[in-house]
């Protein structure tokens, strides 16, 4: 571990490889696991707020999931989450023809229906973040199910850190990615 501004940064996402090898795994992610994904408490009011515009990208079972649930929920860790399909699935999860799970969310923003791309920590997603009074964890998440991704990043030499690159710099800012670079690299000699 490494303090990196006011993070503490687990060495594993500049030591291991990744990248998402969605014909391998069909978006597994999205679909097993025992609660949704973790929400930052302004994301909550962001589900409310877009929930219309995203409704016509998800399916039937998600829809009914949010209008009997709410647009998220509290997990019982007591923190917030993204609603589920029966305990199982996100019911923000739609299919694309091969039976892939993708983000409903994600695709109303590719269609230009909403600005806000998904939840943060699916956009970082094999890093997982949790927040402490004074500084933030920043760690990789090992998922037997993202074997092939872990192999496909090895074979193309893609850290986690660079994989995930957008979404740092969506959640620590430029700087702090610039910081993490400089660190990787001196870290690699």
């Amino acid at each position: 571990m490494f303090q990196l501004d006011k993070t503490i940064v687990s060495e594993e996402i500049i030591e291991n490889d990744f990248v998402c090898n969605l014909s391998a795994c069909k978006g597994a992610c999205c679909v097993d696991g025992d609660s949704g994904a973790p929400l930052e408490e302004h994301e909550t009011e962001i589900l409310v707020d877009i929930y219309r515009d995203v409704k016509p990208f998800l399916r039937p079972e998600g829809i009914a999931a949010i209008e009997e649930q709410g647009a998220f929920v509290k997990g019982e860790d007591g923190e917030w989450e993204t609603t589920l399909i029966n305990n199982s699935e996100c019911a923000y999860a739609v299919y694309s023809e091969n039976n892939t799970a993708k983000c409903g969310i994600e695709e109303a923003y590719n269609q230009g229906a909403v600005s806000w791309k998904k939840p943060v920590s699916c956009h970082l997603y094999p890093i997982r973040v949790r927040e402490y009074t004074e500084l933030t964890a920043v760690n990789y998440h090992k998922w037997q199910i993202c074997d092939p991704a872990c192999a496909l990043g090895e074979e193309l030499k893609v850290p986690v850190y660079k994989f995930v690159k957008e979404a740092l710099i969506r959640k620590f800012g430029e700087i702090w990615y610039s910081k993490l670079e400089q660190i990787a690299l001196e870290h690699s000699k």
